[in-house]
């Protein structure tokens, strides 16, 4: 019986600690946390677990395995933000077991814990895991899929995994069922990102073969039969016009800009860099020099690398811009930043001077910046002529949120850090230096989310969730008009609706003349005018942007 290695259950109380609290301190987010999040309360509330639905109709923008996660949260911990979020947490707990078991299994205990470090002290790799999206179980599985596709393609398993029992055939399986969880997480994409980087490894150090063809072709038909699971029975009770509907979606996005999610070529190579910080500054010293140097496992690391630009490439081709398209690219980026410590470490070197200087020139640039916003938020009037065209973001910073000013001092922790880094590092050594920084970060975005989010959300939100929150006791019907949400329903906690007509004619809410309830129309200041011409409609109140209507019966 092997020594038991308590490294497993320090990352699991470190990650616990850091991850779990605090998850429904400020409200969701639209659009995408509020949306799985009331995908999964209709779920509850309609009992229809097959098929995804938003305002009780049905949504195909994604698979429901995501939304079966928070639907079984939200049936341990009610309808809320913590419930919503709490999947998330799990999932961060699990993702540094796993790097951690691969990393020592890859080469030992310290380069583990390099990589752990790495994803847990940089900056969106650590924020993710305390929100609602859906990216954080898609990168895993897609991660997961990856490994034990690698695995079933070593002629010697035991420098990959722990996992001696497996055979390659049984590895290949379990990749494939993985890639499969990945498309009922988000869709097709969870077998692309996979295809692509197994097709562009192989090909650019001309590894391909008929067997090794032969062999994705069974992790194709394993990842399909799993992905069928769901898509199949939704097919078989409903008919195709579900998955078509889907499957059109999904290209439309790869193809056009999503609501105005537009950017340029460049935009995820910056995002990247500077939201992976400080893991970045590190990995570019793996991304940018050969594939073999000092003590590197060199099959793993071609893997990582490939994984890394196939998916930097291709969501920087696709044309809707969004932060977290490109958080696939944490694992193997986080991978090179742990490889550079690890030559680091290994030869005994010191920390080049250029990446002393980076980490501490980006460090202080991020730490001034949130700094700065606590004095801007006292002195909201400087922001407005930035705004002189758009009267709703003009009426959002007149929203009342109180900044102290001390909450600056947590930019300069993260200045503090940055500068203290190579003083650490000469005074302790590599290992009490790099922990150092990474765990200061780590505790730098635990302390923006407590002290700065929610005063961030009283400008963009608040106003309009409020209103929301206090039509929950009534059973009415709310609805936005002329931008979109879907903060309504969720914090509306809208019931069913019965009357078909609610469903078929779109402006019924607004002019029907039969409507069953009282109904609540929420929609921005630049329509008002528009709206008070609408004789149906009695005008209540107005409040940083958001003008709110209630339908005269």
């Amino acid at each position: 019986m092997g020594k038991i290695d308590w490294n497993y259950g320090i990352i699991a109380v470190l990650a616990g600690t850091l991850f779990l609290p605090f998850l429904g301190q400020v409200h969701l987010f639209d659009w995408d946390e509020i949306n799985f999040a009331e995908c999964a309360r209709e779920m509850l509330a309609t009992g229809d677990y097959l098929r995804p639905q938003i305002n009780f109709s049905p949504f195909w923008e994604k698979p429901p395995l995501f939304i079966w996660f928070q639907a079984l949260s939200m049936h341990i911990f009610g309808i809320n933000e913590y419930a919503a979020r709490f999947p998330n947490a799990v999932c961060g707990i699990l993702t540094l077991l796993v790097l951690y078991n691969l990393g020592k299994n890859l080469y030992d205990k310290t380069f583990g814990w390099f990589w752990v470090l790495s994803y847990l002290g940089s900056i969106l790799p650590h924020l993710y895991f305390k929100s609602g999206i859906i990216d954080p179980w898609f990168n895993l599985f897609i991660f997961l899929s990856l490994v034990f596709l690698v695995k079933s393609e070593k002629e010697h398993s035991e420098d990959l995994l722990s996992d001696s029992f497996l055979t390659h055939r049984t590895a290949l399986i379990i990749g494939g069922i993985f890639s499969g969880l990945a498309v009922l997480t988000k869709g097709p994409v969870g077998f692309l990102i996979v295809a692509l980087t197994w097709f562009f490894k192989l090909l650019v150090f001309k590894e391909l073969s008929f067997a090794k063809f032969k062999r994705f072709f069974v992790f194709g038909c394993v990842a399909l039969l799993t992905a069928l699971t769901w898509f199949g029975v939704e097919i078989l009770k409903n008919g195709t016009w579900f998955v078509n509907e889907f499957i059109t979606y999904t290209i439309r996005l790869a193809k056009t800009e999503d609501a105005g999610h537009g950017g340029f070529f460049g935009y995820h190579f910056v995002v990247l860099f500077f939201g992976c910080f400080p893991a970045s500054i590190f990995a570019l010293r793996a991304i940018l020099r050969g594939y073999n140097f000092f003590g590197e496992n060199v099959d793993f690391s071609r893997w990582m690398k490939t994984l890394f630009w196939v998916v930097l490439i291709l969501f920087s081709l696709v044309q809707s811009k969004i932060v977290h398209y490109s958080s696939m690219c944490y694992l193997p980026l986080t991978f090179l930043s742990a490889l550079t410590l690890k030559s680091y470490f290994e030869k005994d070197t010191k920390v080049t001077p250029w990446v002393k200087w980076t980490i501490g020139i980006v460090g202080i640039l991020l730490g001034l910046i949130v700094a700065a916003v606590p004095f801007i938020g006292q002195n909201i009037d400087i922001l407005k002529p930035l705004a002189s065209k758009d009267l709703f973001a003009q009426k959002n910073m007149d929203a009342e949120v109180f900044w102290s000013g001390r909450e600056a001092i947590i930019g300069l922790f993260l200045v503090a850090t940055s500068l203290a880094f190579p003083i650490v590092l000469k005074m302790r050594g590599l290992l009490r230096g790099v922990s150092h920084l990474f765990l200061s970060t780590a505790v730098f975005v635990q302390l923006v989310l407590f002290f700065y989010v929610g005063n961030i959300e009283g400008y963009s939100q608040r106003a309009a969730l409020d209103f929301y929150e206090s039509k929950q006791s009534e059973d009415c019907y709310v609805r936005t008009y002329g931008f979109k949400s879907y903060a309504h329903l969720f914090y509306s906690r809208l019931r069913q609706p019965l009357n078909p007509k609610y469903f078929k004619e779109n402006d019924w809410l607004l002019r029907g003349g039969d409507v069953d309830k009282p109904t609540y129309v929420v929609a921005k200041i630049g329509d008002k005018t528009e709206l008070s011409t609408i004789e149906t409609l009695e005008f209540l109140y107005e409040k940083n942007g958001f003008i709110f209507f209630r339908r005269k019966r």
